[in-house]
């Protein structure tokens, strides 16, 4: 259930001035001056690209890890129970406003669901059964910002499902306070091709579906946000 993730450009020298674009956090020149060195700067955006990456890759590694032995030896937790996982804000994770960066929130949100399917027993039954998981939606709410080096905790639970699709939430809380709230809708897929029925799903976890009602304006909410099937047309048209 990955989600995409801004990456900061580097800074680029100009004979006139540099500013920064406040919805892409990317340098854009100004003026007319020229880029000093193209060389560089592409050495640096892939500098930074990798070092992002890898930071990624291994907080994945560990909490994929955790959960395992987690799992090994307190067995699976109910589906309806409140994961977390506790993390810090890093260098890699700031923007230059020296917060946590808006996209960064969705990545690290993504540990939290890992942690969790693994530690329900999900993860293995999908396995099991050549299922997977994909993200169909998701909006997220920002309340306060996270600072460099603020530690915090991911929390993660699954709310609730409708005919096709299973809803969760995931909070970034520092000190038992909401900094930032994401809910997601994904799907239940086979490799064969096809929906997991959410019945199907519970049989295979041996236990009862316990999940809440949705709330109406989450199905308004996932209603609204739809887009066309991958069977119908959806051309890019701005009015």
């Amino acid at each position: 259930m990955a989600a995409s993730d801004k990456v900061a450009g580097a800074h680029a020298r100009t004979g006139g001035s540099t500013h920064v674009d406040p919805g892409t956090g990317w340098h854009q020149g100004e003026g007319a001056g020229t880029v000093g060195n193209p060389q560089w700067n592409r050495r640096s955006d892939g500098a930074s690209l990798r070092s992002q990456l890898v930071n990624v890759i291994w907080r994945t590694m560990l909490t994929i890890w955790r959960a395992k032995v987690l799992l090994r030896r307190r067995g699976p937790v109910d589906p309806t129970r409140v994961g977390r996982v506790r993390l810090r804000v890093l260098p890699t994770d700031i923007d230059l406003l020296r917060h946590m960066n808006n996209g960064r929130y969705a990545s690290l949100f993504d540990l939290g669901r890992f942690d969790l399917l693994i530690r329900t027993g999900i993860w293995d039954v999908l396995k099991e059964r050549e299922w997977y998981a994909v993200v169909a939606s998701e909006t997220i709410t920002f309340r306060k910002s996270l600072e460099l080096w603020q530690k915090f905790t991911v929390e993660t639970r699954l709310l609730a499902h409708d005919d096709k699709s299973v809803y969760m939430v995931h909070r970034a809380v520092v000190k038992g306070e909401i900094y930032a709230e994401m809910i997601v809708r994904a799907r239940f897929l086979r490799r064969s091709g096809g929906i997991v029925p959410h019945e199907e799903l519970f049989e295979a976890l041996h236990r009862p579906d316990t999940l809440s009602a949705l709330d109406p304006w989450i199905l308004d909410w996932a209603k609204a946000s739809a887009l066309p099937s991958t069977r119908a047309e959806a051309p890019s048209i701005w009015e």
